[in-house]
C-alpha cells in the first residue's frame, strides 16, 4: 500500500464520483493501442494507475483488472500489482488474458494462493517451467485441474512427479495415463499401484513391439558374440531387444529340465527356491521374479508366462502354486483369475517380452547399493541422479522397501 493516510477504519475507502471517472480515464488510456500512445506515456500513465489503485476498492480494482485482460501487452508492473490481488480481482487476468508472461504466471503462483494456482492451471497454452512451479506445490485440486487441462505442457521431470504423486493418490492414474507425454518408461512403473482397469490400459497402449529395434539391430548379434559378450553395455541393451525370452544357459545349471517342469513343480506348493529357478529359467533376475510373484493382482504372471512362451495350463498351474483362489467363495470365477486369464489370451508374445524385459531392466539391473539408500532414505530430490531403470526402480521399490 501507498503511504498516504489510510482510512479511518482501514477497510473500504469512501466513494468519489472523481475517483471513479478518474480510474476509468486512466484505464482508457493504458490500453490505447499503440498508434496512439507511445511506451513511455503508457509506463507513466500506469505507474499512476497503480498508485491509485493500492487505496481502491476491491470493485474499482476489479473493473480495472477486466479492462486489461482484453490487452495484448497491458504494463507488466500493472499486471503485477493485480496477479497479487485476491482472487476475485485477479480471476479476469488469470482466466481470460493471453498475453500474461510465464513471469508473471510464476510470481502468482509463489506468492498467490490455492484459488490462484488454479486459476492458472487452467489456462490455456501453460509453459512446462509452469507446470512444474505448480506440481512443486503438491496441492491435488491443482493437480487434478493440471492433469485435466490438455493445453498444458508437461516436462519429463514434471511426469516422473505425477508419477510418484499417483502411488500416495491412486485416483490420478487414469487422468495421468491420457497424457499423450506420458512414456512407457513412466507407465511401467505405475502399472504395480495402478487398478486392474488402469492396468489393461498400460498394456494395450504401453506394451509396444521390439520389431523396429530387432531389424536395426540383426546384424549386431553375430558381432557382439565373436567378441564372445564382453562389453556389457552392449550385452545389457541386446537382451533386452532379443527374441528370446528363455534363458537357454540356465538349463544346464537348474535341477528342472524345462522351465515347464519347473512350472509344474510350483503347482504343489510355490517355494522359495522353485520360484528362483522359473527366474532364472525365464530369463529374469529373481528379485524381478518375486515382484511378479507377489502381485496381489496376477496381471504379472501371466505376461510371464505369454512372453516365454508357456501354454494357459502353465498359468493356471502357476495360479494354484501360489495357493490363489479360481473361484469365488460364491462360486463364481474369481474376478483376478479371469483378469489374469484375459491379459494372456490378449497379449501379443513380443508385447508381453518388451514389458516383461522392461521390468527385468529396471527392476534388478539397476538395484545399485546407492540406489537402494536412496529408495530407503526416500530422497526423491536425487531422482535425476540416476538413469532411466534406476528411477522406475526407486518409484516401484519404495513402497516394499519402506516397510522393511
Amino acid at each position: 500500500m501507498s503511504q498516504s493516510a489510510p482510512f479511518p477504519d482501514d477497510t473500504s475507502p469512501p466513494q468519489f464520483r472523481s475517483r471513479g471517472a478518474l480510474l476509468r480515464r486512466l484505464a482508457d488510456v493504458v490500453c490505447l493501442p499503440s498508434s496512439r500512445i507511445n511506451a513511455f506515456e503508457r509506463s507513466v500513465t500506469a505507474d499512476l494507475l497503480i498508485e491509485m489503485l493500492r487505496d481502491a476498492s476491491p470493485e474499482e480494482r476489479l473493473k480495472v483488472c477486466r479492462r486489461l485482460a482484453g490487452l495484448t501487452a497491458p504494463p507488466a508492473q500493472l499486471v503485477r500489482l493485480l496477479l497479487h490481488d485476491g482472487p476475485m480481482v485477479a480471476r479476469p487476468l488469470l482466466e481470460d488474458c493471453d498475453s500474461l508472461s510465464d513471469s508473471d504466471l510464476l510470481d502468482c503462483a509463489r506468492t498467490g494462493g490455492l484459488e490462484h494456482r488454479l486459476m492458472i492451471a487452467g489456462r490455456k497454452g501453460l509453459s512446462e517451467v509452469v507446470v512444474d512451479t505448480l506440481l512443486a506445490t503438491g496441492e491435488l485440486k491443482v493437480v487434478e485441474t493440471l492433469l485435466g487441462n490438455k493445453d498444458a505442457q508437461m516436462s519429463y521431470g514434471g511426469l516422473e512427479a505425477l508419477v510418484v504423486l499417483s502411488r500416495e493418490s491412486p485416483h490420478l492414474t487414469s487422468a495421468l495415463l491420457r497424457r499423450p507425454e506420458l512414456r512407457p518408461a513412466q507407465a511401467y512403473v505405475i502399472f504395480w499401484w495402478a487398478d486392474p482397469e488402469a492396468r489393461r490400459t498400460i498394456l494395450q497402449r504401453f506394451a509396444v513391439s521390439r520389431e523396429i529395434l530387432q531389424e536395426a539391430a540383426g546384424d549386431i548379434f553375430p558381432m557382439a558374440a565373436q567378441e564372445g559378450w564382453q562389453d556389457p553395455m552392449s550385452r545389457k541393451a541386446l537382451q533386452f531387444i532379443e527374441r528370446r525370452q528363455r534363458n537357454r544357459a540356465a538349463i544346464e545349471k537348474s535341477p528342472f529340465i524345462s522351465l515347464e517342469a519347473a512350472i509344474a513343480a510350483a503347482q504343489h506348493g510355490m517355494t522359495r527356491e522353485v520360484a528362483e529357478e522359473i527366474s532364472y529359467l525365464s530369463g529374469l533376475k529373481p528379485m524381478t521374479g518375486a515382484k511378479l510373484f507377489t502381485d496381489p493382482g496376477g496381471e504379472p504372471l501371466a505376461i510371464l508366462c505369454k512372453a516365454t512362451g508357456l501354454p494357459r495350463a502353465a498359468l493356471r498351474a502357476l495360479w494354484r502354486g501360489l495357493r490363489r483362489p479360481e473361484v469365488a467363495e460364491d462360486g463364481t470365477p474369481n474376478p483376478a483369475f479371469e483378469r489374469t486369464m484375459l491379459i494372456y489370451d490378449t497379449l501379443a508374445v513380443d508385447r508381453a517380452q518388451t514389458v516383461l524385459r522392461y521390468w527385468n531392466w529396471s527392476l534388478s539391473s539397476a538395484m545399485t547399493p546407492e540406489l537402494l539408500r536412496a529408495i530407503r532414505d526416500g530422497d526423491d530430490s536425487v531422482i535425476d541422479e540416476y538413469s532411466l531403470p534406476q528411477r522406475a526402480a526407486m518409484l516401484a521399490f519404495a513402497n516394499e522397501l519402506g516397510r522393511n
